[in-house]
């Protein structure tokens, strides 16, 4: 595995290990308003990333289509805020560990789905990797009672976690990790504040006390900002089904975090469960192979978007790679000094695209692969709860 995969591991693992340790803020949640919960903590997500996105930051948001639009108010709704109140519907008459080893299964979903979607074979390594994530997190989590709608509403929590990348990947392209975050950060408060008018009225928001203040803070600081794009970064270096493997780390860091803070059992089962998500994650990603490159975020047939090949980003199909001076939530804008490339690549609908490079970039005629081949097209969550 070259440094920029290993890059994009550790910082995917990092965001969801935030996520994981998120379910013990979720725990000082419970008496308050779930849409208000919600509405605060991605408004003050949102309104946190606005510094960090620099000077004409908002710029790339006026390239986007209505059909881009669309995507990004469906991972709010569906991957965000649906994702959510699909886990708390499912504990009312499930235990937690049910819906949790559903959102385990979402690997082994993302392996089968995405490439079929693509016309192409599952990648074999990935797919029994996420099977055994998905060992690893029933191990540590176990089975609990439930009946058919805290099963029907796990399987909703499922499509969630699923659509939480999937869909986003296509504008990931266009806005990068931070303004992406913010942008369904934005989207989702106004999901929730519409959610909590409906279902409670003027009562869906109330003052939180200061307990309920720090879990929020939490909340939108790390498990969101930090969380989100951090997963979103590493989803551009090693690719969307490698990325979803990592979810295996949420219930190993929730189970790490009750342990500390809440002075839970961490045994036998959390132990062979934490060693089985490790080893699959590991032999999916190639962690420990030369074949363990993978590929970073790139045009799908259908969708619409530029191909960019920047100075410090290597050509179409291979890893990025951050600039230098880029920290983890460094500066995602283009330099200045980028120019149209004639003779662009045509997509999936016969259209000519449209690829920027900096000056000094490859000259026309010349192909934009890199050595080492061309690298598989792959480029999900978090437990995202308010």
């Amino acid at each position: 595995m070259n440094a920029n995969s290993l890059r994009g591991v550790l910082l995917v693992t990092l965001a969801y290990a935030l996520v994981g340790a998120s379910f013990t803020a979720n725990s000082l949640l419970g008496a308050y308003p779930y849409a208000g919960g919600q509405a605060l903590r991605y408004a003050a997500a949102c309104l946190l990333l606005l510094p960090l996105l620099g000077r004409g930051g908002l710029a790339p948001l006026r390239v986007l289509t209505p059909r881009h639009w669309l995507r990004l108010a469906a991972v709010a709704a569906v991957g965000m805020v649906g994702f959510n109140l699909a886990v708390l519907a499912a504990e009312r008459t499930a235990e937690p560990a049910v819906p949790g080893v559903l959102v385990g299964c979402a690997p082994v979903v993302v392996a089968v789905l995405v490439p079929l979607t693509e016309g192409r074979r599952p990648a074999p390594a990935v797919l029994y990797g996420a099977l055994l994530v998905a060992a690893g997190a029933f191990t540590v989590q176990g089975w609990g009672r439930t009946d058919p709608a805290g099963i029907g509403w796990s399987v909703a929590a499922l499509v969630g976690e699923v659509g939480f990348t999937v869909l986003a990947v296509p504008v990931l392209r266009l806005l990068g990790p931070k303004l992406l975050t913010a942008a369904v950060c934005g989207i989702g408060a106004v999901e929730a504040t519409l959610l909590g008018l409906v279902v409670d009225g003027a009562g869906f928001v109330r003052m939180p006390t200061a307990v309920e203040t720090g879990a929020l803070v939490w909340q939108a600081a790390l498990a969101t900002v930090v969380g989100f794009v951090l997963f979103y970064m590493g989803v551009q270096r090693i690719g969307m089904e490698r990325a979803t493997l990592y979810t295996g780390a949420i219930p190993v860091a929730a189970a790490l975090s009750a342990a500390v803070v809440a002075g839970a059992a961490f045994g036998l089962p959390q132990a062979a469960g934490s060693l089985l998500v490790g080893a699959g994650a590991a032999l999916g990603t190639g962690l420990f192979g030369r074949a363990g490159s993978a590929a970073a975020v790139q045009d799908d047939a259908g969708d619409e978007s530029r191909v960019v090949v920047h100075g410090h980003v290597a050509a179409a199909g291979q890893p990025h790679e951050p600039g230098v001076g880029q920290g983890v939530l460094g500066a995602d804008a283009l330099a200045a000094q980028e120019q149209p490339v004639p003779g662009a690549p045509g997509d999936g609908h016969r259209d000519g695209g449209h690829v920027v490079a900096e000056a000094g970039g490859p000259a026309r005629g010349q192909g934009l692969v890199e050595a080492g081949g061309l690298a598989q097209r792959e480029g999900l969550g978090d437990d995202r709860l308010g």
